[in-house]
């Protein structure tokens, strides 16, 4: 367990792209290095308290660094490895400019990409990855 507390990605469950990103993810990651939260539960809620009223923002907690909007995709992609790896040379693209289309997409995104009534339930096999 502790080593699955390593790379916690912090995401709205009931949010349609944001679940598409945590199955994008999965798909991905044949070493199961990273672990998923909903902001909307009891994990995020004690470790990212703000976050949990504050539903726009994904968080990426790595080796104990906090990564947030941009910052947490890009880290991610470079964690995933592989051709994803070479995302990381949006990094040097400035915060504001990332995260103002970041801010865009995140306060459309239940309009652009839907909302589910409830948070995802993950199958038997994803069970684990997810800590509420």
């Amino acid at each position: 367990m502790q080593d699955q507390l390593q790379r916690v990605i912090f995401f709205d469950g009931v949010c349609g792209l944001c679940n598409a990103w945590v199955d994008f993810i999965l798909k991905r990651d044949r070493d199961g290095i990273f672990s998923f939260a909903p902001l909307q539960g009891s994990y995020a809620k004690e470790m990212e308290p703000e976050a949990s009223e504050n539903l726009n923002t994904m968080i990426y907690h790595a080796f104990g660094q906090r990564y947030y909007r941009t910052g947490a995709i890009l880290r991610i992609l470079r964690d995933l490895g592989g051709i994803w790896y070479l995302a990381w040379v949006f990094w040097f693209v400035p915060f504001f400019i990332r995260d103002f289309f970041y801010g865009l997409i995140a306060r459309n995104r239940y309009r652009i990409f839907g909302k589910k009534e409830n948070c995802r339930i993950p199958t038997p096999e994803e069970k684990v990855r997810f800590l509420d």
